[in-house]
């Protein structure tokens, strides 16, 4: 669980100091400085080497044993059974006909016994701790990042996983070969770079609001015909209202496609909003956003920063945005920072203004920081 609190500056201890402490130091500071109050955090085998924990440990290493060999027998099945088609009145229709299902009993054990070999070991060896955590603001520090890896080294050890081999090896041959399975069908087309150039315009880095060279993006609305293309001026939003806009350029006029992709990319959406002239004035920017809005006028991208659902209610009397998939909520007041609910990002914010030759609100650039779930760490 996670509650607010105001930003309080941690101490944090000089770049000497946390060169000199060990795993057990940095785990006790980042538990410290990450606001964590473990109220329960109980050894599951307080005596070790008992009957019971090796009759779990064999059992986990059971469950690991038959999901690599049934992903092995998927392999072999994938690769030598008879899958050419033979008709219902030849001879080798029952051994074609055997094919699908034996690929899909076979891979579908792998996967069960793999999760429940790892649900057993979770359940018999992984510490059930209760911990209480602050909420916190902004991005990660290199204090943090230490920490957190001390964390995870320290859970790994914690969980005994280092003092079992027999699991550790039925776990590489399930894990190992269950992969091997998997990886049978090409899955070179799902893969995509995230690190692509800024020209890319598909590299997860950018969306569809990134410039290509000098001409404009107009933020247009989806009026359910991709073809009719309605710009939004300030004049069309009442006060505390809100309407949803996708980037348009002038260059797609026409192009049926062009527009229709604008409109079904997954990270275009944003939700433009105008405040209350009251609640204008009570406004808290997020610092290298000062000019991202116009007036009373903002913009936030309408993925959610939990998991990417949109974020498409708007609550005009708190000014909350909602995100309706796990009831996160973040503030438009306070530059849609998360104030209950699981997600602890901020919405991504849009720069904008109004283009002086037409009077139509265009984007200034693309978005600064990641729209949706981060996939890299952030540093500020």
């Amino acid at each position: 669980m996670s509650v607010d609190h105001p930003d309080v500056p941690p101490e944090v201890p000089s770049d000497e100091d946390l060169a000199r402490m060990d795993r057990d130091e940095l785990v006790r500071l980042g538990t410290k400085l990450d606001g964590v109050e473990l109220v329960e955090y109980p050894d599951p085998w307080p005596v070790k080497g008992t009957r019971a924990e090796k009759r779990a440990e064999r059992m986990v290493a059971f469950w690991f044993a038959v999901s690599g060999l049934t992903g092995l027998a998927f392999v072999v099945a994938f690769i030598f059974w008879p899958s050419k088609y033979v008709a219902p009145d030849q001879d080798g229709y029952f051994l074609y006909s055997l094919y699908t299902p034996v690929l899909g009993l076979t891979l579908g054990i792998a996967i069960l016994a793999l999760g429940v070999g790892v649900l057993n070991y979770t359940r018999k060896f992984i510490p059930h701790e209760i911990a209480v955590q602050e909420r916190h603001d902004g991005g990660s520090k290199d204090v943090d990042i230490r920490t957190v890896v001390a964390q995870l080294a320290d859970t790994g050890h914690r969980s005994t996983i280092a003092r079992r081999p027999l699991i550790k090896r039925s776990l590489a041959f399930g894990g190992g070969v269950l992969g091997l399975a998997i990886t049978v069908v090409p899955l070179g087309g799902l893969l995509r770079n995230p690190h692509a150039q800024s020209s890319n315009e598909n590299g997860l880095l950018h969306t569809g609001w990134l410039h290509h060279g000098a001409e404009k993006v107009f933020l247009r609305r989806d009026t359910g015909d991709p073809s009719q293309v309605e710009l939004v001026s300030p004049a069309d939003l009442d006060a505390g209202s809100m309407e949803t806009v996708f980037p348009f350029r002038e260059s797609e006029r026409g192009d049926h496609e062009a527009l229709l992709k604008a409109l079904n990319r997954a990270d275009n959406p944003v939700m433009l909003i105008r405040l209350r002239p009251d609640d204008a004035q009570k406004v808290i920017k997020h610092a290298g956003q000062e000019d991202f809005n116009y007036g009373d006028y903002y913009a936030y991208t309408k993925i959610c920063s939990h998991v990417g659902c949109p974020t498409s209610l708007y609550e005009q009397r708190t000014n909350r945005i909602l995100c309706p998939c796990h009831q996160s909520q973040f503030d438009a007041l306070q530059y849609a920072k998360p104030v209950f609910g699981p997600a602890t990002r901020k919405l991504a914010q849009l720069p904008i203004k109004i283009d002086p030759d037409t009077g139509y609100f265009i984007s200034t650039g693309d978005f600064i920081e990641p729209v949706g779930p981060a996939y890299w760490e952030r540093k500020s």
